[in-house]
């Protein structure tokens, strides 16, 4: 039997010519979960503070003994539920500082392919910006700096990065497996589930 899944088109806001990715994910599937499909989509890893802003509301990862007024713990909604609300677009950042914003548009809810494991990759574009670069400006700086040779900054972005970095490049073969390694440990608790059940 399928399961129903939702098909996300997640941008980075600002990023000129857009970087994108298209996930399929499981409509039962938390806030939390999209947290991490989004990280391993666009190759982030996972330092810094993140949350969802849905309408009015806030859902991140409220910290034990500091509760944050207003921030929602992430895991406990589903995007079933913010479907059901009418959602059709909401936010995700991730670093306050370099405040990384990703707008997420709900293109489609459908039925997943039977005997396919979810989430999946589907597409995306251009190569997401390296961790602590500054932001949107940040990265634009970077490129102009890496791209030329005689740019005074080149040498010492060079050093920073420790390699090169070509913008239009998206290892997307690499996206797959971490969103992959998603869907097997989500099948593999489910399978468990059902044995827990059956025993």
């Amino acid at each position: 039997m399928s399961e129903k899944i939702a098909l996300l088109h997640v941008v980075l806001v600002g990023s000129e010519p857009a970087i994108w990715r298209r996930v399929a994910v499981p409509v039962r599937g938390s806030l939390r979960m999209i947290h991490d499909i989004i990280q391993g989509a666009m190759g982030w890893q996972d330092y810094h503070l993140w949350e969802f802003i849905v309408g009015d509301k806030r859902y991140g990862m409220p910290e034990p003994g500091w509760r944050e007024r207003g921030l929602f713990t992430a895991k406990n909604i589903r995007l079933q539920k913010l479907i059901e609300r009418g959602v059709e677009q909401f936010d995700y950042v991730y670093d306050m500082g370099d405040d990384w914003l990703h707008r997420i548009t709900i293109e489609a809810v459908e039925d997943g392919e039977p005997g396919l494991a979810y989430p999946r990759l589907l597409d995306g574009a251009r190569r997401a910006p390296p961790e602590d670069v500054g932001g949107i400006p940040g990265f634009q700086a970077f490129l102009e700096a890496m791209a030329d040779p005689a740019h005074p900054e080149h040498e010492a972005m060079v050093a920073w990065y420790g390699e090169v970095f070509d913008p239009e490049t998206f290892d997307q073969l690499a996206a797959e497996y971490r969103i992959g390694s998603i869907a097997r440990r989500r099948t593999a608790g489910k399978a468990a589930y059902a044995r827990s059940r059956a025993g």
